[in-house]
């Protein structure tokens, strides 16, 4: 894995990686049209990106995590939009590389585990109302056990995290079905690895799951200001997205 330069030494026990793909129309949330547009589609993930940014931020400056933030980018660190995130958000860029996501995942543990961090946990961005506290019990979970997954309802994971690098646990994995999270944890058992689970979340695939999205921010809205999880950048791209799949259907 290819990471911009820098001679710095990480300062941080932890790493937290953000696996996320630039937000290009036809290449992102593909299982979402053609119900929504490929503009549509690449909105949201954009979008998404930007939540899990501002809210992983939000977990290390309230908790006071010994974290450094990471973007494993796809298709490019150098795409443009990765510079602005970069930029904007004080992230640390670095390329995915690999045929298969777990190949990109398990060059992404080595590269960091290699760079000295005692502690890595990736997350996706299809979790955009995930709890801070969860990002925090993630990192402090990694003190006592080898390996923390955040298991999605849909039988995938939402985050992994590893203190050493462990291979097996991504060959031979039939990605993008509900079989992942159980049998990432059969051959974690196998291992001999000492696992924790966070708690299961909703994650972001589907028509029917970006449905039950926008119903939870319905809700979300209906509380106090400071009490809100969703962005109000994301509120309000799902607002316009449920109005304009209720025209589609009429």
């Amino acid at each position: 894995m290819t990471a911009r330069p820098s001679n710095r030494q990480p300062p941080a026990s932890a790493a937290l990686v953000i696996f996320a793909k630039a937000p290009i129309p036809g290449q992102v949330k593909t299982r979402l049209c053609p119900a929504l547009t490929e503009d549509e589609a690449a909105t949201l993930h954009g979008s998404f990106v930007l939540d899990t940014l501002e809210r992983t931020k939000a977990a290390v400056t309230k908790f006071k995590l010994p974290v450094d933030r990471y973007l494993a980018c796809a298709p490019s660190s150098a795409h443009v939009f990765f510079r602005i995130m970069e930029a904007r958000h004080g992230v640390t860029l670095l390329d995915q590389e690999g045929e298969d996501l777990g190949m990109r995942m398990r060059q992404a543990f080595n590269t960091l585990c290699t760079r000295g961090y005692r502690r890595v946990c990736l997350v996706g961005t299809d979790v955009p109302s995930l709890p801070l506290t969860h990002y925090r019990d993630a990192v402090e979970l990694l003190s006592r056990h080898d390996l923390v997954l955040g298991p999605a309802q849909d039988g995938g994971y939402y985050l992994i995290g590893m203190t050493t690098p462990h291979p097996h646990l991504f060959e031979g994995m039939p990605w993008s079905t509900d079989q992942v999270s159980a049998l990432t944890q059969q051959k974690a058992k196998a291992e001999g690895l000492n696992v924790a689970l966070l708690p299961a979340w909703n994650d972001v695939d589907t028509i029917d799951d970006l449905q039950h999205l926008i119903e939870d921010c319905a809700a979300d809205k209906t509380r106090p200001k400071q009490e809100r999880v969703y962005s109000m950048r994301t509120a309000g791209a799902l607002e316009l997205l449920a109005k304009r799949l209720r025209t589609r259907q009429t």
